[in-house]
């Protein structure tokens, strides 16, 4: 039987979630609906949270269906804008979709994969049928999106053609006669659209998946590569693997939810691993590994692994450091009390301001947190800036 709640680990919100367990529970796969526009050649980590998704439906016996809006793509998302976007050429939306295929089946399974194109409908749908389409949803409705709401009150233009965008993607829940269509946070309104239209085809109106926005590897702001907090997976393996791990202990347990295809129970022991005392590191070693053997072969990870102590360890670190133990009163030392016990700066002021500054470093991994606190067990290398370092141990 099929565990839903593997299955939508870490979604946002599931509409009408009774009517999903109702469909599971039947002997028929339902046909799952993901849409992409070629907006970009590039993927990264946060655009396999939903293929992450689509691969656990695939596994449990369920149609996939990856359809790459080379339509939609013309018209151009207007969701979360408070301009209109440009809508790519038809050229643009051939090269990007090109390279989709390619990328997107480091994760799904190609031989269990249907992937269409909305152009396959809209590319022979007339002006009276668009129009048609058009009528089926009222102005007011679509100012209620929250984005289109915001330009509208503060004056910014809306073009005709972004209202049709919403239209256009639910049809396409019509088109395919989808069970479930998932997208991200951002992209509810639409999936709701699709809904209302499948409800006046005569079609039992789809379930609703939405998955939340992946932080980056600054951990506030969405995974984007215009802010540069992105891990492409197209990135080289040792360049991924360092970048996973750069990303603070707490950003970690998110990443394992979204990205990690092993079972909740695993993850749960992973997380009393560290509450007794296991270097968080080594757990985000295993995050590295898994991710990196996803996109580069298996071994890669390992190999990375390798790479990435190699470079840490052939920097600048003294030869022959001797290991300072560290007195903790409870269950731990915070680190900038660490840092000034180990003589790495002369007070926890001056340590708070080298974290904030991105010059502290624990084995090698870039020190966020302020708040972090070093278990009672704890060993490693700390470092600050270039030339400081001390190996400590907690107790």
């Amino acid at each position: 039987m099929t565990d839903i709640k593997e299955l939508i680990r870490g979604a946002a919100e599931v509409i009408q979630p009774d009517e999903l367990a109702e469909r599971l529970a039947g002997d028929k796969p339902l046909r799952v609906k993901v849409g992409f526009d070629p907006t970009a050649p590039d993927l990264h980590l946060g655009h396999t949270v939903i293929l992450n998704a689509m691969r656990r439906f695939q596994d449990a016996g369920h149609t996939v269906i990856f359809l790459i809006g080379d339509f939609t793509g013309m018209i151009g998302d207007p969701t979360g804008k408070n301009v209109t976007r440009k809508p790519l050429t038809e050229a643009e939306i051939k090269a990007n979709a090109e390279t989709y295929a390619d990328q997107v089946f480091k994760v799904l399974d190609r031989e269990k994969t249907e992937v269409r194109f909305n152009s396959e409908w809209f590319g022979d749908m007339t002006a009276a049928d668009m129009i048609r389409l058009a009528a089926a949803h009222t102005v007011a409705r679509m100012l209620e999106r929250d984005d289109f709401e915001k330009r509208y009150r503060s004056g910014q233009p809306i073009a005709i053609h972004e209202f049709l965008y919403p239209l256009v993607q639910g049809h396409d829940s019509v088109a395919l006669a989808a069970d479930i269509e998932m997208g991200g946070t951002d992209q509810k309104f639409n999936l709701l659209v699709g809904r209302q239209l499948q409800g006046q085809a005569g079609q039992k109106p789809q379930i609703i998946i939405t998955w939340p926005l992946l932080e980056g590897t600054d951990g506030v702001q969405k995974m984007s590569k215009s802010l540069g907090n992105y891990v492409g997976i197209n990135d080289p393996a040792d360049e991924m693997f360092g970048k996973i791990m750069s990303i603070s202990d707490e950003l970690m347990w998110r990443w394992f939810e979204l990205l990690s295809f092993r079972p909740t129970g695993d993850l749960e022991e992973l997380k009393r691993q560290v509450a007794d005392g296991r270097n968080p590191r080594d757990v985000k070693f295993e995050l590295g590994i898994e991710i990196v053997d996803r996109f580069h072969g298996i071994g890669a990870g390992e190999a990375a692994r390798g790479a990435f102590i190699a470079r840490f360890r052939e920097s600048e670190l003294p030869d022959d450091l001797p290991e300072t133990e560290l007195s903790a009163d409870g269950d731990g030392l915070g680190i900038a009390a660490a840092l000034t016990a180990a003589g790495l700066t002369p007070s926890n002021s001056e340590a708070f301001r080298m974290i904030k500054q991105g010059a502290v470093r624990i084995d090698g991994e870039k020190v966020i947190e302020r708040s972090l606190v070093l278990p009672k067990g704890f060993a490693g290398l700390l470092q600050v800036g270039k030339r400081k370092f001390a190996q400590v141990r907690v107790v």
